[in-house]
């Protein structure tokens, strides 16, 4: 396997680490044999689950497959000296309350907040322009109207007014991330009780409604259209609403044409991080050390955690009941209740025993929309990129554009539409979306002095390729190559930094980190997939119908991110039921 580079040339694909790269989470005492609940998976939604139930004195076990806890949530040295958040990269969604009630901060966690945000350079060849333009967006109006004003002055005066817009939409939404669904079940079936409960849960949506008023139609067309319809009714400029469409494509097999594609721009952009609405930022030490923070809160209430006990089946009592968990040496974990930070698919069709599940549940659970465009490569390199379009004054010295997410293929939305189309034949993406991130420019302790560690997440890349080619290790090159031929063109002489590379291509996401079919959201972010109906009609309020077990990642609402709403509602909804035991 060949990377190109100066120093140490390396390049990986997603093999197992060594033990000298491993960085194993340390548990207190010995696993035993019972618990009040058991949590499989250490992803971060399982950490946040467990650290409210120990605090509401539910005493807590989570089990983890791998040698490290976090799930996508972390933070592995693939590369000697260099330190990657090797699968989510970026934090903004985790919920507000989460920092608050776990004390993440007391527990070791930092931010390092950006701005600006985005950078968006051009190409721009053969235009006669000797510096090509770029585009680059903070937290200062005057600037980001500046800045868009080198592509249209009609746009740049339109600028507030749509951020105020979207702004709204995710206020209104933003309550209904904090509880769970409106139980349909019970509506239908449960108890006068268990009804009047339920009912009392349409309150977030009500006062949505009130914050979106006359205006509801308008925003109902956000959640459903296209995002190019609702970007052409604000803008003209093409670099604008290309970048702006980057964050309702990401991570989803969707093109700007599709329909619904708004709702995962919005899901993108109502996060926020203290205090500041809508920003984003890298977490000190990578994303793991967010992971570390939140299990060293729950440990510190009593929670146990521990790595590499890989969870085989549900266990069943003859009543139709959870009574535990086997591992896969055959160890029994007896418990009441059972929270799976595993997928759906995992959780309902792999390690529950099928006779306990009605079948059109568990059909319906295999017909999920699991397809995934993303191949994350993580990089070594030896020198920070110098773009064209914003030369860096003083070598080695970070500027803004090397804090951003730095969007390069992405000048126009018939760009990213057509890497889409490239996919949806079966073959990689001839030019890629690709959001680049440096999280060493703010955070040095991640690599050697000078150097960096650089983060591309990218698509469309297929899970399964077209003419019965497999994903080996000359595609996992071949499509990296392509990927560093991009970014060369944009910025000469990256290709000459690398120092080495993790090639992470769907089937390697699903493998490593159990996301079925790569998918970062363990199933699309669709409307026919959300709030309601998420993971599926009838079964949205973390509830399965076998008693007992309960869904607690990222295919239960409000779906997925670095949010850690699912572990926290889940763990409310398993203290309800617990007390009524």
């Amino acid at each position: 396997m060949a990377a190109s580079g100066r120093g140490l040339s390396r390049a990986m694909s997603a093999s197992p680490c060594p033990a000298w790269r491993r960085t194993h989470w340390e548990a207190k005492g010995r696993l035993k044999p019972e618990y009040d609940a058991v949590v499989i998976g250490a992803g971060h939604n399982g950490l946040v689950a467990a650290a409210y139930l120990q605090r509401l004195g539910v005493n807590t076990a989570v089990l983890e497959r791998r040698h490290v806890i976090g799930g996508a949530a972390v933070t592995e040295e693939i590369i000697p000296g260099f330190k990657f958040s090797r699968a989510s990269y970026l934090l903004s969604l985790l919920r507000p309350q989460i920092y608050t009630d776990l004390e993440l901060k007391k527990h070791g966690l930092r931010l390092h907040l950006r701005n600006p945000y985005s950078f968006t350079p051009m190409l721009e060849e053969g235009t006669g322009n000797k510096v090509p333009r770029s585009l680059l967006l903070g937290t200062n109006m005057a600037e980001n109207q500046k800045q868009i004003a080198q592509f249209s002055r009609k746009d740049a005066q339109a600028f507030p007014k749509y951020e105020a817009f979207m702004n709204r939409l995710a206020l209104a939404i933003n309550p209904l991330l904090d509880a769970a669904p409106v139980d349909m079940e019970a509506l239908r079936q449960g108890s006068l009780l268990q009804r009047l409960k339920s009912l009392s849960t349409l309150t977030p949506l009500l006062q949505a409604g009130r914050i979106l008023g006359v205006r509801l139609p308008q925003y109902y067309q956000v959640l459903t259209a296209p995002i190019t319809k609702v970007l052409d009714q604000w803008f003209e400029s093409e670099p604008l609403k290309a970048t702006l469409a980057t964050d309702a494509v990401i991570g989803a097999m969707i093109s700007p044409h599709t329909p619904g594609s708004g709702y995962v721009l919005l899901h993108h952009v109502m996060g926020g991080l203290e205090g500041m609405q809508g920003a984003w930022g890298y977490v000190q030490g990578g994303m793991g050390a967010l992971s570390d923070a939140i299990a060293s809160s729950a440990t510190a209430h009593g929670a146990s955690i521990f790595t590499e006990k890989t969870v085989a089946k549900v266990q069943v009592s003859s009543g139709g009941r959870v009574q535990g968990v086997v591992l896969q040496d055959g160890t029994e974990v007896r418990s009441k209740v059972v929270l799976s930070n595993a997928s759906p698919q995992i959780t309902f069709l792999t390690l529950t025993p099928q006779k306990w599940l009605p079948k059109e549940f568990t059909e319906r659970i295999s017909q999920l929309d699991t397809r995934s465009p993303v191949t994350k490569i993580n990089v070594a390199v030896d020198r920070l990129p110098d773009f064209l379009a914003a030369p860096s004054a003083i070598e080695g010295q970070p500027l803004p554009q090397h804090h951003c997410s730095i969007h390069l293929n992405c000048e126009d939305t018939d760009l990213l539409h057509q890497a889409f189309e490239d996919a949806m034949d079966g073959r990689p993406s001839h030019r890629p979306m690709i959001e680049l991130c440096i999280p060493s420019s703010l955070d040095p302790t991640l690599a050697p002095p000078g150097c960096h560690v650089v983060s591309l997440f990218t698509q469309y890349t297929p899970y399964t390729l077209a003419r019965g080619k497999v994903w080996d290790d000359q595609e996992r090159n071949t499509y990296a190559d392509k990927v560093f031929d991009c970014i060369e063109a944009y910025a000469p002489g990256f290709k000459g930094s690398v120092v080495g590379r993790d090639i992470l291509v769907p089937p390697d996401l699903e493998r490593i980190f159990g996301l079925p079919g790569g998918n970062i959201f363990h199933c699309a972010m669709a409307l026919d997939q959300l709030y309601f109906a998420r993971p599926v009609p009838l079964h949205s309020s973390y509830r399965c119908p076998l008693r007992g077990l309960y869904l607690c990642g990222s295919g239960a609402h409000p779906g997925g991110g670095v949010m850690g709403a699912a572990g926290r509602n889940a763990a409310h909804v398993v203290f309800g039921d617990l007390k009524s035991m």
